[in-house]
């Protein structure tokens, strides 16, 4: 059985594992499974090559339920990557279990190799913690949040990739969870958003925190534009204003 390794160690396991996310938002989700207790459930939807997979694992201590649900079906796979992508997806699904084993996590992990709307007969039980980074549209966004997240334990964590930096999941997320009555606000590590599911449901409770989540927008809209810019091949001018390469937001 893997042993329970630090958040350095962890990070350096995953160095050259292809995926989009920086060491705060690992920091997010290493904290977040840490608290994970015997016989809880950590659910990730969307593995990708199992970059956070190895640190939700990696973190877990024994006893803990990690199940990562990814069809590796070839669609949702990437920025701008939707459909028609099945001879990569079947590489990404070798090269996820290679890089899990490669980790030495392989063994805390339950590969649910299905989409994530048919996949919950497949996890028993209430989730203590729940990372989704599946398909980035609107509709299939708001269905992992809201179906998904009514199985989230009382005080569990939600954690959604890409909030606020993808106009379907920021779509999903002002729907469900921006004037919502359960889940607060706690926080982002850039576009990783954090949720707790322990708002009390008061009128100010609920006020402040659909507040925290509207000031976000500013930042939200500057995403969309450096992805127009992008996307318009307007990179060496974005260089030329700002002193630093394009990214694209994650």
């Amino acid at each position: 059985m893997s042993e329970i390794r630090s958040f350095d160690q962890l990070l350096a396991a995953v160095e050259g594992v292809d995926g989009w996310m920086s060491p705060d938002q690992a920091e997010r989700l290493y904290r977040a499974a840490q608290g994970a207790r015997e016989g809880d459930t950590i659910v990730e939807i969307g593995s990708f090559r199992g970059r956070s997979t190895v640190i939700l694992a990696g973190a877990a201590r024994a006893g803990v339920n990690v199940i990562a649900i990814d069809p590796h079906a070839g669609n949702d796979r990437g920025p701008q990557e939707f459909e028609g992508y099945v001879q990569e997806a079947s590489e990404d699904n070798q090269v996820f279990n290679a890089n899990l084993a490669a980790a030495g996590v392989a063994d805390k992990v339950r590969h649910v190799r299905a989409f994530s709307d048919a996949a919950h007969s497949d996890v028993q039980g209430e989730i203590s913690v729940l990372y989704i980074d599946g398909a980035h549209r609107y509709r299939p966004a708001r269905t992992d949040i809201r179906d998904w997240g009514a199985r989230v334990q009382s005080g569990g964590t939600m954690l959604i990739h890409d909030s606020f930096s993808s106009l379907g999941v920021t779509g999903a997320i002002l729907r469900e969870l921006a004037f919502g009555t359960r889940f607060r606000y706690v926080g982002r590590a850039r576009s990783m958003t954090e949720y707790r599911a322990d708002l009390d449901g008061s009128l100010g409770s609920r006020a402040a925190n659909t507040g925290k989540q509207l000031l976000q927008l500013p930042w939200f809209v500057k995403n969309l534009l450096v992805k127009v810019m992008i996307s318009a091949k307007l990179g060496g001018l974005m260089k030329k204003v700002t002193g630093r390469d394009p990214e694209w937001p994650y």
